[in-house]
């Protein structure tokens, strides 16, 4: 039995082994994550559009990891285009009011996001919609600037997305149109006026809004020739005044504070980590069975019930009640023959005697004998130490031979 346990052991340790070799040969999963972060190097992170920035404007580009509303309040030197990239970029009431009020001097605000706040939307007059590609369609997005000096006629696509943000309504006025989007048909019509880039003007400076945050990612940039669409977004952007692209408004962390992460984004140290792990679980488990907890020592009651007689015994024979005792004896005595030997010990006679003989291994005149030296002590009205003495030798002899001892 203790053989074929082993074989099975040794088979599921093969077989764990198996699969972990499998797992740790796999192919890394791309983590498709939208962390629009400066410093991840994933598809949707910033690193390449940060890198070719820092290398186009170079000293002119500031990066800013405090809230916006901090930011201004701390450096009213700030001067020049505060770009947000996120797929989500909303500001509180205070912190848009400060963004607004720094755009009306005569800066730049740049917001790439998949959502806008109603404020300003209110501010701005305009609302946003989603454009979602027809049954039987390709989910493959058609990007194009509309500025002829940009390559108006060029297209770009992306296919990551099932739905495009788009402006629904505008206030055409004050709105310059930069940027289009639509989902191609198979008849080969034109594009739809699907318009996700716009710029107004506010107060001396300028408000420039993208709904395709995903322009300014690592995969999109990579892809093809998609960096002209980027660099023709970028374009508007003044390069002679300060830059200052935003950190804070991420969904992403630009650093990680728990050391796991170390361990769970590096393969060797995450299967390493795994297999602490298992070890140690297969050590509580096999360990755990072969050895025994320390059996505690119970400490059985005593039998208080002796001590209390003798305790009683000793109290009537200091007292010199040895009458009392006498009479006790004889009575637990009496019950002795009744509960061993089943016999009424009322009537006294030679038929008594001669049965409890039979039944106690004794002789006729060993139990007469006793029996009358107890009678004999019952009508005495004064007991002797002596006498106690014998009656208590004459009982356990009686009890000791009944026994066969």
């Amino acid at each position: 039995m203790r053989k074929k346990g082993s074989i099975y052991l040794i088979i599921g340790v093969v077989t764990l082994v198996i699969l972990m070799l499998f797992q740790y040969s796999k192919p890394k999963e791309i983590n498709w994550f939208p962390s629009f972060v400066a410093q991840h190097k994933i598809p949707y992170g910033t690193y390449v559009l940060n890198d070719l920035m820092e290398n186009k404007y170079k000293d002119n580009l500031k990066q800013i990891t405090q809230p916006p509303f901090e930011a201004l309040q701390s450096a009213d030197s700030l001067r020049g285009t505060y770009v947000f990239v996120n797929n989500d970029v909303l500001f509180g009431k205070a912190e848009l009011n400060s963004l607004l009020d720094w755009t009306s001097k005569g800066n730049t605000l740049f917001i790439a996001s998949g959502s806008f706040d109603e404020q300003l939307q209110d501010t701005l007059n305009f609302k946003t919609s989603a454009l979602y590609a027809d049954f039987g369609e390709t989910p493959k997005q058609v990007h194009q600037l509309l500025n002829p000096n940009l390559k108006s006629n060029a297209t770009y696509t992306f296919s990551k997305d099932d739905y495009a943000i788009y402006f629904s309504n505008i206030d055409t006025l004050n709105t310059t149109l930069i940027g289009q989007v639509d989902y191609p048909v198979e008849d080969g019509s034109d594009m739809q006026k699907h318009f996700n880039v716009i710029q107004q003007n506010f107060g001396k400076g300028t408000i420039l809004l993208s709904a395709f945050p995903n322009a300014f990612t690592n995969y999109f940039i990579l892809k093809d020739d998609n960096r002209d669409y980027t660099a023709g977004l970028l374009s508007y952007i003044d390069g002679d005044r300060p830059i200052y692209m935003d950190n804070h408004h991420k969904s992403g962390k630009s650093f990680y504070t728990s050391p796991m992460y170390i361990f769970l984004n590096n393969k060797e140290l995450k299967w390493a980590y795994y297999i602490v792990l298992i070890g140690a679980m297969v050590y509580v488990i096999f360990e755990g069975k072969r050895k025994q907890r320390a059996i505690p020592v119970i400490v059985p009651l005593k039998n208080q019930t002796l001590a209390f007689t003798r305790t009683i015994a000793d109290m009537y024979f200091e007292k010199g009640e040895q009458k009392s005792i006498t009479e006790h004896k004889i009575a637990y005595f009496l019950e002795y023959i009744r509960s061993h030997f089943y016999m009424d010990t009322i009537k006294q006679d030679d038929a008594f005697y001669r049965n409890l003989a039979a039944r106690s291994n004794h002789s006729y005149e060993e139990v007469k004998d006793l029996l009358q030296y107890m009678e004999k002590l019952k009508k005495s009205s004064v007991i002797t130490n002596a006498d106690l003495i014998q009656l208590n030798t004459e009982i356990e002899k009686f009890k000791v031979k009944a026994h066969g001892k």
